[in-house]
């Protein structure tokens, strides 16, 4: 028996980049802002089922004042810290036993029905009914869900396929607080030829936290020299190689929707080969389902005296409209393509003497 012996170089890579997956099965989004609450504008039900939150429901309640209240069932487990990408931040995060939580999309569209007690002892109702025999045309959407962070810990990828709008014809649309009535918002434009409110929902919710701050060590991952892909846990990287030197061409990020990834029109280079006081800039796209959209930027990394910069820029979302309707909301709604250029991600990573990289990251938001 001959012994094979391995003749392949081996070389290693390190990767600042990361993409969190929070599992979601479904969403609904109900405003009342033009006819508000004394605390509350607005609701957003949401329902899960996985290993991480484990099953329930939970209503977000959007206050006046740009905060969020987080109504959960205590079956859920939820983290606090991720709640500063929903608006301004979270103000209470509150365990509930609802008196109903239902939740369903089927081909009529929307059936929901929940009623619990806010902090203010308020007995809260929503309850919509779609009976409309009309086919729905769904379409994808990247939600500016961090339009209004203050101090985001991450940027928020909130990508919904088979996104719709609640149709007005032929529903049973409630929202009650203490008693009080409050009309829903209406979509000031027909879609479809049917009038719309502005309450959407998507049965396909893929919620990703892009390069959530870091402070910490980063480690290095060993490859054989020349390979191309390599699957390491959730993530996929696709590479490119000049000589002997690795780059990153292509980041995936697995989940049980849909793929999330970075791709580099510019290979983004090995950090450790990187020469001091060299720069390299270059460009990036981040997509998932097609129906969604691209998010492209530019990024840039240097390296200053052996300090390793890396910053990332948006240039916005460019969806893909499928309807002309659509093209009308997102030239009219400006928010909805260019929240994401105000997003700023930095990095600096340093080697320390005991030959291990060290990495502080930190978002910022800048005016357009």
């Amino acid at each position: 028996m001959t012994t094979q012996i391995s003749t392949s170089k081996i070389t290693h890579f390190m990767s600042p980049f990361s993409i969190d997956i929070e599992p979601m099965s479904r969403l609904l989004l109900v405003n009342f802002e033009k006819d508000p609450d004394t605390v509350y504008v607005g609701f957003e039900p949401q329902v899960f089922d996985d290993n991480e939150h484990g099953k329930g429901h939970l209503v977000i309640g959007w206050r006046k004042d740009g905060k969020v209240d987080v109504y959960h069932e205590p079956t859920l487990t939820l983290n606090a810290d991720k709640y500063d990408i929903v608006g301004k931040g979270l103000e209470n995060l509150i365990a509930c036993d609802f008196e109903v939580a239902f939740f369903e999309i089927n081909e009529a569209g929307v059936q929901a029905n929940y009623m619990f007690n806010d902090l203010q002892n308020r007995k809260v109702s929503i309850k919509i009914s779609e009976k409309n025999s009309k086919k729905r045309r769904p379409f994808g959407l990247l939600a500016p869900m961090g339009s209004v962070a203050e101090k985001p810990s991450a940027m928020p990828l909130v990508m919904l396929q088979d996104f719709y709008f609640v149709r007005r014809l032929q529903t049973d649309f409630e929202v009650f607080i203490d008693n009080v009535q409050h009309q829903p918002d209406k979509l000031p434009v027909p879609m479809d030829w049917t009038s719309m409110y502005f309450a959407r929902y998507s049965p396909k919710p893929l919620i990703g936290r892009l390069n959530p701050e870091f402070d910490g060590l980063i480690f290095p991952v060993d490859v054989d020299q020349g390979i191309k892909t390599l699957n390491q846990g959730d993530y996929t990287f696709d590479f490119s190689w000049k000589n002997d030197s690795i780059a990153i061409q292509k980041i995936s990020r697995v989940n049980d929707v849909h793929p999330v990834s970075i791709t580099f029109e510019d290979a983004f280079p090995d950090i450790e080969s990187l020469a001091t006081n060299t720069a390299k800039h270059g460009e990036f796209t981040i997509e998932a389902d097609p129906s969604i959209g691209t998010l492209p930027g530019d990024y840039s990394v240097e390296n200053a005296n052996d300090t390793i910069k890396i910053e990332l820029r948006f240039d916005g979302w460019k969806p893909r409209p499928s309807k002309l309707s659509l093209y009308f909301i997102y030239a009219v709604a400006g928010v909805f393509k260019k929240w994401p250029a105000t997003y700023v991600w930095t990095a600096f990573i340093n080697k320390s003497e005991d030959g291990n990289y060290y990495m502080k990251s930190k978002w910022k938001r800048i005016k357009i």
